[in-house]
């Protein structure tokens, strides 16, 4: 089995993109991060839904994000937006977020010699977020072949977004089919420490709306 590099938050796209990568036949080296972020409790969820699915192996590097701030995720001080998803680039983004977590998952790549990096970014149903659009993918692929050994000796390395142009819905269609067990998961931006869901917050919505399209039971469990 070839090894690959996933980046597992812990929530619903990043468990499906693991079971899509397993499915293509990896061995998946799976990435978290404890970056400061207030839904710290996602990391227990990413470790669970790690051992699930069988991935190779499982870290959680720390990373101080939060000494920054600047986004609702990191600083306590910012209210969390739970009126619904509006248009633009809303204070839950991370600057920088995901170019940093993509670029320690390229580290381990190269010393893994793996050529495959997947990330559950999605562009449909989303928050809006600059670095979870195909522009971006497509620019940071172009980057880690210039700027690695592999790259530079002729082997393309791949970032895969399998779900990158799916409706929720469709992700979770796509999840049930390969076996993900969604109540593992956790997506709410202010989730409590026993992984209990608000509700409100645009990932909340965002969630609820994917399992209520496809007329699938809604697993998440809510403080109310």
């Amino acid at each position: 089995m070839k090894p690959a590099v996933v980046l597992l938050s812990g929530g619903l796209d990043s468990a499906t993109c693991l079971a899509i990568a397993r499915s293509q036949g990896f061995a998946c080296y799976c990435l978290s991060f404890d970056y400061g972020q207030r839904h710290s409790v996602e990391l227990k969820a990413a470790e669970q839904v790690a051992k699930v699915l069988g991935a190779s192996e499982h870290r959680i590097l720390s990373l101080a994000l939060a000494q920054f701030g600047g986004s609702a995720l990191t600083d306590t001080r910012i209210a969390i937006p739970i009126s619904g998803v509006q248009p633009g680039i809303p204070i839950t983004y991370v600057p920088a977020r995901n170019t940093i977590m993509l670029s320690l998952a390229l580290a381990w790549a190269e010393v893994l010699g793996s050529h495959d990096i997947f990330v559950g970014v999605n562009a449909v149903d989303y928050s809006g977020y600059p670095d979870c659009r195909p522009d971006y993918i497509a620019a940071f692929e172009k980057m880690a072949n210039l700027a690695t050994r592999a790259g530079v000796e002729g082997i393309k390395l791949a970032i895969h977004a399998p779900l990158i142009d799916l409706s929720k819905a469709e992700i979770i269609r796509k999840g049930i089919q390969l076996g993900v067990d969604y109540g593992l998961t956790v997506s709410c931006y202010q989730a409590d420490a026993e992984g209990l869901a608000c509700g409100a917050c645009d990932s909340c919505r965002l969630r609820a709306e994917g399992f209520a399209t496809p007329g699938v039971t809604d697993p998440t469990r809510y403080r109310a």
